[in-house]
């Protein structure tokens, strides 16, 4: 039984504001390793069900955010960008079963830290015409590679959004939402508790959990930040424009669509 761990920062107990998700500040100093702590519990939790390997994707900004020595030895990191699976990086080494830690709601949602893979660049994304947000758009890559999302983390909102893509899935809530930069969180030490256990009930049942898939070709609806991105975007000449802030095009699988909207993440770096 081989697990993936994709983490991210922004559903971390404890990770409220934009300081502690940018490096080179002390509050950022002290969410990484609380984001590294979440990380060993899920570790933790699906060695005690019986896997036999433990990939973990780093999976917020640089990709480069938890320190490896902080992180369990038994299992490997996945770190450094850019990556063509980017968040889903390691779903291609057979694993069975992948576990969202620390994950956030989408662009235009209520939750803490909301935003859907670049807040500059992107409000809202539609696969296929349904709005998703990093879980949605990346469970559905995994759900293409054969494999099932079987737990997730993060505040309240975010389980609230995923939980009918996701109904089989183990979801902790790690804090409940009372604004984009406000809420009440479990400490750090009954949070790793509670992802314990929920990865190791999520690995124990990750043969009967469904995967989310997208049947293609994918039609991809990008709404931006701004009409000077679209301008930006629309350089690329697969792209259409069908309004001042909304783009789209066509992909022939979810990967496709992942790796192009990750190169207009990486595009928009232009105009900040």
């Amino acid at each position: 039984m081989k697990i993936l761990l994709s983490v991210d920062i922004e559903g971390v107990a404890g990770v409220y504001h934009t300081e502690q998700t940018r490096a080179g500040n002390g509050e950022y100093e002290r969410a990484r390793l609380l984001m590294a702590d979440e990380a060993n519990a899920a570790i933790a939790g699906a060695f005690d069900a019986g896997a036999t390997d433990v990939f973990v994707n780093d999976s917020h900004g640089s990709f480069r955010n938890m320190p490896p020595d902080r992180l369990d030895p038994r299992a490997r990191t996945i770190q450094g960008k850019p990556r063509y699976l980017s968040m889903m990086s390691g779903v291609e080494l057979g694993v069975d079963g992948v576990c969202l830690i620390g994950y956030h709601s989408r662009g235009q949602g209520f939750g803490i830290l909301a935003h859907t893979i670049n807040s500059f660049a992107f409000s809202r994304i539609f696969l296929n015409g349904q709005e998703l947000g990093e879980a949605g758009i990346y469970g559905a890559l995994a759900g293409e590679y054969g494999v099932p999302v079987i737990m997730g983390s993060g505040d309240d909102v975010f389980i609230a959004e995923n939980k009918d893509l996701f109904p089989k899935t183990v979801f902790v809530e790690t804090k409940k939402a009372s604004g984009g930069i406000s809420g009440v969180s479990l400490s750090p030490s009954q949070s790793c508790l509670a992802i314990r256990e929920g990865a190791l009930a999520a690995v124990k049942q990750a043969k009967q959990t469904p995967k989310f898939t997208l049947a293609g070709p994918i039609a991809v609806t990008i709404e931006t930040q701004s009409t000077r991105l679209a301008d930006l975007f629309c350089q690329w000449p697969t792209l259409s424009r069908t309004r001042g802030n909304r783009v789209e095009f066509e992909a022939p699988t979810v990967e496709h669509a992942v790796r192009m909207i990750n190169s207009l993440s990486a595009m928009s770096a232009m105009l900040r």
